[in-house]
């Protein structure tokens, strides 16, 4: 059995990360099941890649469609932040200070040194990012992220 695993894994080095799956990330649950489709073989390879620990392997290693380098980002998390804080966030925008907006660029990971560009672009475009009253978080998100992607500062931030 363990001759079947060490063949296994030696024979998925060469796949790259564009294997691996947007929902299920990558790993050998990604390389099994590529080409399913449907709930079950998302969930089928989830499993493999949450229980066997190969996405560890490959995370170091830059292997099973993983890859170790980039930043760790949550855009559910953000657009979950700023849904719960629209108001304040849209006060704080205007304002182009305040403190949930300086949580915003903590949760998104903007750095110290760059928090006071970030607060003075988003002032500065407040209407492209709050595009009307009835505005969703998940639009608000996008229009933050396709502000900063404009930024020679912020670009690297970008989802």
């Amino acid at each position: 059995m363990k001759k079947l695993i060490a063949v296994a894994t030696i024979s998925l080095l060469p796949f790259t990360n564009a294997m691996a799956d947007q929902d299920i990330g990558c790993g050998l649950g990604s390389m099994v099941f590529a080409g399913q489709e449907g709930k079950v073989f998302k969930v089928l390879g989830a499993t493999t890649n949450g229980t066997s620990g190969n996405q560890t392997f490959g995370i170091t290693f830059g292997t099973l469609g993983c890859d170790g380098t980039g930043t760790v980002t949550s855009s559910a998390k953000l657009a979950l932040f700023i849904d719960g804080n629209m108001d304040n966030l849209a006060r704080d925008i205007s304002k182009g200070e305040g403190e949930t907006l300086s949580t915003l660029a903590e949760v998104w990971g903007i750095a110290e040194q760059d928090q006071t560009t970030f607060n003075e672009i988003t002032q500065a475009n407040f209407s492209e990012v709050f595009t009307s009253e009835n505005v969703t978080s998940q639009v608000v998100l996008e229009n933050l992220n396709n502000l900063m992607a404009t930024n020679v500062e912020l670009a690297s931030y970008t989802l």
